[in-house]
């Protein structure tokens, strides 16, 4: 399902939160909210925005973590994944 990237989460809809907030995540990936390589808003920031839990928040993350949209750097944060058509080629070097 596709969200809208300014969607908020609906208590009663078919779809559980954590998919609601997955789905409105990555809508606001592909948006350009954030940045390839650069953090999102930390989970704590996510639970204000969105109310919901931590738990709930951290199962979206980790949804986006295996659709590879995200990635978790321990201590650190999380941060957006590059996409396939932005990873750099070899011939691009460093």
């Amino acid at each position: 399902m596709d969200y809208n990237p300014d969607a908020k989460i609906v208590r009663d809809a078919p779809e559980p939160p954590y998919e609601q907030l997955a789905g409105i995540l990555r809508a606001r990936v592909a948006r350009g909210d954030w940045e390839v390589r650069r953090p999102i808003p930390s989970e704590s920031r996510l639970c204000d925005e969105y109310e919901l839990s931590r738990p709930t928040v951290r199962r979206s993350i980790a949804a986006l973590v295996t659709d590879g949209v995200l990635f978790v750097v321990p201590q650190r944060g999380t941060y957006v994944a590059a996409r396939a058509d932005e990873a750099e080629s070899p011939e691009q070097g460093l």
